[in-house]
């Protein structure tokens, strides 16, 4: 539904995006990642056709963006960064205007406009201009024009920005929901929304993809991956219970809440070993768990040091 090949944008000596390749099929969620000015916004508006590439080519739904861009549209619905409209406008006469250029007619039009202002919980603000909006619901806009005309392919920059934590979950289940019968690329800075909506992320830095993975594939590179932590009402106690365990790698003691992290060695599996010496040494535990990783301690490990001096958009 979703392939870009090679594709490069500069500007002057600048390199916004570096020959990105990637393919999404129908059904996935694919969470775009990456620091700011590594590129995300740029590839994607390069995918929606709203900039050309330098070089390298992009297809939504089987049509070239460049060069069939009324049928690469059609089948798009695109949330672009900052959600921008016509202020003046209020809240049904952009609905309106949105359904004019999407060519809906008829009672198709009305159920299209009345679903997307439902799910988007817009009633209160529909006669209200746009303007005088706050930011969040000038985001809930922006996403109900984008969804308008029902598009087989959604492409979402920072879907959830400047909403409010009720918010953000409505918007995470508005995306769940419509995830089954659609191809979705999401932008976005919060690592929980990669949790919450995404069964897979590209994570890019310096206009170049370094990892391509499911969440969990990545959370699996995570040192803090099958690490054991918990808190005890006696760290010293605790930490002379796990020193038993010969699987385990490393101790640490986070000195802000005294929360201790068991590391186990390459391939072993230490909970239940974590769980028998305590217990064993009657150790009192408050809390104990098995971590899958840490995504954004991954994040920053694959980043680190990638980002230049260059700013990019």
């Amino acid at each position: 539904m979703i392939e870009t090949r090679q594709i490069t944008k500069r500007y002057g000596d600048l390199v916004a995006v570096d020959g990105i390749s990637f393919k999404v099929e129908s059904g996935q969620v694919l969470g775009f990642l990456g620091p700011n000015g590594a590129g995300k916004s740029t590839t994607m508006k390069i995918v929606a056709g709203f900039l050309a590439p330098t070089s390298g080519s992009a297809t939504v739904a089987g049509f070239d963006v460049e060069t069939q861009p009324l049928q690469a549209k059609r089948a798009l619905g695109y949330l672009p960064e900052g959600a921008p409209s016509y202020g003046e406008m209020n809240v049904r006469e952009f609905l309106n205007f949105i359904a004019d250029a999407r060519e809906l007619r008829g009672d198709a039009r009305d159920q299209r406009i009345d679903d997307v202002v439902g799910r988007l919980h817009l009633e209160a603000v529909l006669e209200q201009p746009i303007d005088t909006l706050s930011k969040g619901f000038k985001r809930r806009v922006g996403l109900a024009g984008a969804i308008l005309h029902d598009p087989k392919v959604l492409i979402l920059d920072e879907p959830t920005d400047g909403l409010d934590p009720n918010q953000k979950q409505e918007v995470r289940t508005l995306i769940n929901s419509m995830a089954r019968d659609k191809t979705i690329i999401i932008s976005t800075h919060l690592l929980e929304e990669v949790h919450a909506v995404c069964t897979r992320a590209i994570i890019i830095a310096n206009g170049r993809i370094l990892a391509d993975a499911t969440p969990a594939e990545l959370e699996a590179r995570s040192r803090y991956h099958q690490a054991v932590s918990l808190t005890a009402t006696s760290v010293q106690a605790a930490k002379e219970a796990l020193a038993r365990v010969a699987d385990i790698a490393a101790i640490e003691v986070d000195p802000q809440d005294n929360r201790i992290t068991a590391f186990p060695k390459p391939g072993r599996s230490i909970f239940v070993a974590v769980g028998d010496a305590l217990k064993a040494q009657g150790v009192v535990v408050r809390e104990l768990a098995l971590e899958a990783g840490r995504l954004d301690e991954v994040f920053r490990t694959i980043t680190l040091g990638a980002v230049g001096p260059e700013a990019r958009t």
